[in-house]
């Protein structure tokens, strides 16, 4: 669900109750009687981005059908939801108020894929219509949403996942077996860098991520993963945080701008123009609806209202006393990360190339060290699909069968997305105020020494 531009969170809300009647695409009478298949499970799918209409639109329809029915679409761009509905390619009714939604649809499980700063409003109501939630990373932006979320999961008793897909890619999944193995003894500390490159790293500065009301900072929506792999591989919860950050290369940074790549007169000077009219998927999800909402999705990385920050350095300690020093660089001429875990018997760590200048290889490599003896190479082969296969794995566990068994505890509860947001706002606070923030200062959550 985007959202347009400059737009404040309030008129956002409200300018769906304008709408309330909502958009649909059969008469209603004739679209709920064509929903009513038994035996699966009824999806409302709120929030029609890229990510919204592929992973869970149009690879859900095409591979879960068997398990999942699409009960409705919801998004505040009614252009957007026609070309959702025929993009994944499913009949159900079309809305433009998540209320309406809920009353009339009667979804089972309600699937969040919109703008971050409003996960909270849908998740919560959503949980107080009777229905689970499935959202996309991060859970929520600040503490404020957050505890209204655990409040409303504790007064619903309703689930809420959130799919960290980073965690079922095999590379990852081989971390943390050898760390359960205890290979490297107890992990005492880990150095963690994560690299974006000027092409996926600038496109954050493109579009609403820029804005910190709406993303969080990428603190939030992108370092969450990140976060909640290493809330994962070290089982336990983060209990002090203290963070460094700035806006040193995009926005104000440039000595020229404009407000969007496609009618900018300095395309020939910039290196970072972007051509979205090359993808025909984009223009019409975007660039075609962009009259409803005025949400422009190729946004100049120079805009002065860019209020995030592209270089970050994070120090975390944790309730069993691990030590993590965290970085993350929005600039970089290749992307990837690199890993090191300490423990009391040994070193693991990684180099893990995602995209870069030089020839790619077609595996990862993990190198495990033991003190006072041998070095292993570990090769994880890639794997096909998104994150690294990891997208796959996910939906099998939360749409075909959510018994399937789960020995590295990769499902993600809301907790596990609470403990990976907050790691996000403790750091954006630390970088605002100077000083180090504690966790339990943020939430009633209690820092867990074993998760």
């Amino acid at each position: 669900m985007e959202r347009p531009n400059g737009i404040s969170r309030r008129d956002f809300v409200a300018s769906t109750a304008v709408v309330a009647a909502g958009v649909m695409s059969l008469p209603l009478s004739e679209a709920l009687a064509a929903l009513q298949q038994k035996g699966k499970t009824k999806v409302a799918l709120v929030g029609t981005g890229v990510r919204g209409v592929s992973m869970y639109g149009r690879d859900l329809a095409r591979n879960y059908g068997d398990h999942v029915q699409f009960v409705a679409l919801c998004d505040i761009n009614k252009g957007r939801l026609e070309y959702a509905k025929q993009y994944i390619g499913i009949t159900c009714p079309l809305f433009t108020d998540v209320d309406r939604m809920l009353s009339v649809a009667r979804p089972d499980v309600v699937v969040v894929t919109t703008v971050d700063g409003t996960h909270h409003e849908i998740i919560i109501k959503a949980l107080e219509a009777g229905c689970d939630v499935i959202t996309e990373k991060p859970l929520t932006t600040d503490e404020v949403k957050l505890n209204a979320i655990l409040d409303a999961r504790r007064r619903t008793n309703k689930r809420v996942i959130v799919t960290f897909n980073y965690r079922y890619s095999p590379h990852r999944a081989k971390i943390k077996e050898l760390l359960m193995q205890d290979r490297i003894g107890r992990v005492t500390s880990v150095d963690f860098h994560w690299y974006l490159d000027v092409y996926h790293g600038a496109d954050y500065f493109r579009r609403w991520h820029r804005l910190r009301e709406q993303s969080g900072s990428l603190l939030v929506h992108k370092a969450t993963h990140h976060f909640d792999l290493l809330n994962w591989w070290i089982d336990s919860d983060p209990q002090d945080v203290h963070a460094f950050g700035d806006l040193e290369f995009y926005g104000r940074n440039n000595e020229f701008r404009h407000t969007h790549c496609r009618p900018c007169p300095l395309k020939d000077r910039c290196k970072f123009y972007w051509d979205m009219t090359k993808n025909t998927h984009l223009m019409n999800l975007y660039a075609s609806n962009e009259k409803y909402d005025g949400y422009v999705r190729d946004g100049c990385v120079w805009r002065e209202d860019i209020d995030i920050f592209d270089k970050m350095a994070v120090q975390i300690k944790y309730a069993n006393n691990v030590q993590v020093s965290y970085s993350l660089t929005a600039y970089s001429p290749y992307e990837g990360y690199r890993i090191a875990f300490n423990g009391t018997r040994g070193r693991l760590e990684a180099w893990v190339q995602e995209r870069q200048p030089w020839p790619m290889q077609d595996f990862d490599e993990l190198r495990l060290t033991d003190n006072f003896g041998d070095t292993q190479l570990i090769k994880i082969d890639h794997q096909k699909g998104g994150h690294g296969g990891g997208d796959a794995r996910l939906l099998d566990k939360n749409f075909k069968d959510i018994s399937l068994p789960d020995p590295l505890h990769q499902s993600a509860t809301v907790r596990d997305g609470a403990t990976s947001v907050l790691i996000g706002i403790a750091a954006r606070k630390s970088i605002d105020i100077g000083m180090v923030v504690k966790i339990a200062d943020l939430t009633q959550l209690e820092p867990r020494e074993k998760r």
